[in-house]
């Protein structure tokens, strides 16, 4: 459900919470992540399969480029028909629906030689000569009749938290959390003792609807169901606005989708969580480009 950096994308599981919350079963106290085979969905009644290269469907088809041309347009870096967040932000950028070779070639300008980029959601294909990192295939699921509940014992999180929320995230791995991650929306928590021990907050925001991420809970404090009352608040929030929660988490995480469906989400489509590195060498820090002094 999920950095400051690509280095937490180039896990697969947590490439997957990344989009959803990968272990978000274990935060709200049920079992660990299922190590099964990938289950098979239907498509969306009504609805055609995406396709690569097709004009989107609806926002949730290509959910980061809606979010970045849309309410979160004020965080938007790009080139060319490219946009990213700023990687202290999310490590997340989008491609157009009709991606071309010149759109891939503005991805690898934007991002610089040897880099990692993750694509959230995704059905493009990845270009000859880029190194795919991980592809986890993932599922798409929505509000469909999710009965949220404020939580009494939650608090907003805010910038002064960071720190904890860095030092949760790095120990629970729920997904990607950067420095600025807490900009993208409302992040609520739950302490104990004073110290931060769950977590749930918003990502994405194509119109008319919030991501819910970074779900995840301390160890020593699952089998209590704090994800799941977390979840159920974020929910609350996003739904008293007027936009409707949706998520992402890995078609692997059964006990995850069986949590989500449990609580009123709803199955919408399949989709994966990919990385690749941009062709050519990263430069190494303090040499000198090539010509130069």
């Amino acid at each position: 459900m999920e950095e400051g950096g690509t280095a937490e994308t180039a896990r697969p599981a947590q490439a997957a919470g990344s989009a959803g919350a990968a272990g978000t079963a274990t935060a709200a106290g049920t079992a660990q992540t299922a190590r099964t085979a990938t289950p098979s969905f239907p498509e969306q009644a009504g609805r055609p399969a995406a396709v690569a290269g097709a004009p989107a469907l609806h926002p949730l088809d290509n959910p980061a480029l809606a979010s970045l041309t849309g309410p979160h347009a004020h965080f938007a870096e790009g080139r060319g028909r490219i946009v990213r967040y700023p990687v202290d932000v999310s490590p997340f950028l989008a491609l157009p629906d009709d991606v071309t070779a010149a759109d891939w070639a503005d991805l690898a300008a934007l991002a610089g030689p040897g880099a990692e980029v993750p694509l959230l959601a995704t059905t493009v294909r990845i270009p000859d000569g880029w190194e795919r990192t991980f592809d986890v295939p993932g599922v798409q699921l929505v509000d469909d009749g999710v009965t949220t509940a404020p939580e009494p014992e939650a608090v907003r999180l805010g910038p002064d938290d960071v720190p904890e929320m860095l030092d949760l995230v790095g120990r629970t791995e729920p997904g990607p959390f950067a420095p600025r991650t807490v900009e993208l929306g409302t992040y609520l928590g739950i302490r104990r003792g004073g110290a931060l021990v769950a977590m749930a907050g918003e990502r994405l925001r194509p119109p008319g609807w919030t991501e819910i991420s970074a779900v995840c809970t301390d160890p020593a404090h699952r089998g209590q169901g704090l994800g799941t009352r977390l979840v159920l608040a974020v929910a609350h929030g996003i739904k008293a606005r007027g936009d409707q929660p949706f998520l992402h988490t890995s078609a692997q995480n059964t006990n995850a989708i069986r949590l989500y469906e449990s609580l009123g989400f709803r199955f919408r489509r399949t989709t994966s969580f990919r990385g690749a590195l941009v062709p050519g060498r990263a430069p190494v820090p303090g040499q000198a480009a090539p010509g130069g002094k």
